[in-house]
């Protein structure tokens, strides 16, 4: 007497169907369970389609074209003292009597050195103290840096000392950065409340360039960005002022590749 019940042959019926499918040609192949592992032409195919990918990433990496060097000038200064007006006087040539409080505008201009292109990048940062993290980001990208005061308030000057701090504790050093000290809407003598003379005995403490600036009447606004260029050790750069060179520019020129606004 058989010990397989006829249930028993109707499962083994069951998981030969299941373990079987056709194929079209009357015969029959086993199919492979779920906890079977995978063929094993599988990985190497998967390895080598990665292989390419690669590759064509590389390729199509190295046919693009190079980006150019951005020089970023960063300008800081309390609210109110001109920040942007001066920034927007040298890149559109334009003035705003009203205030409009910044969080933080960049604006570009394309230089031209000998055979190679860079572009200017200026960076007008917030007035006020609500975003650190931000005016530490400019910081650290920063090349060079404009520290603005109005001359008629004093205050506006005390509040450049925690920048200059900062920019310091960043940096590491401001001894071969280039840095200018700014004292804006020269102007406006009868309100002034900084003296000339204190300001500049500040730029020499902090071991920076001074200069006043009026960006309502044009006044240094272009000689400011060219001098702060100018303090650039690392590169040689210079702005033409109204299209025009100097006598001594033009010397400059035949002896080096110098760099001007297109």
């Amino acid at each position: 007497m058989s010990s397989r019940s006829d249930a028993d042959d109707d499962d083994d019926d069951d998981d030969d169907a299941v373990s079987q499918r056709a194929d079209g040609s009357g015969y029959s192949q086993p199919l492979r369970s779920r906890s079977d592992p995978a063929p094993r032409h599988r990985g190497p195919r998967l390895r080598r389609h990665a292989y390419r990918s690669a590759s064509h990433r590389q390729n199509h990496t190295q046919s693009m074209p190079e980006q150019s060097n951005d020089y970023r000038v960063v300008v800081f200064g309390a609210g109110g003292v001109g920040k942007s007006s001066l920034v927007l006087r040298f890149v559109k040539g334009t003035f705003r009597d009203t205030y409009i409080p910044t969080v933080e505008d960049t604006y570009r201009q394309v230089i031209s050195c000998d055979k190679s292109v860079c572009t200017l990048q200026i960076t007008d940062t917030t007035g006020s103290h609500q975003f650190p993290a931000m005016q530490r980001l400019s910081i650290s990208k920063g090349h060079a840096f404009i520290l603005v005061f109005s001359i008629t308030s004093r205050q506006s000057l005390e509040e450049l000392k925690p920048i200059y701090q900062q920019v310091l504790a960043i940096k590491g050093t401001v001894d071969s950065i280039p840095m200018m000290l700014v004292g804006n809407k020269s102007d406006e003598t009868a309100q002034r409340e900084v003296e000339r003379k204190d300001a500049e005995a500040q730029a020499a403490t902090w071991k920076c360039a001074f200069m006043e600036t009026s960006a309502k009447t044009n006044s240094n606004v272009k000689e400011l960005f060219q001098e702060l260029l100018s303090l650039e050790k690392k590169r040689d750069m210079s702005l033409s002022i109204d299209g025009k060179r100097s006598g001594k520019q033009k010397r400059a020129d035949k002896l080096k590749g110098k760099c001007s606004i297109m």
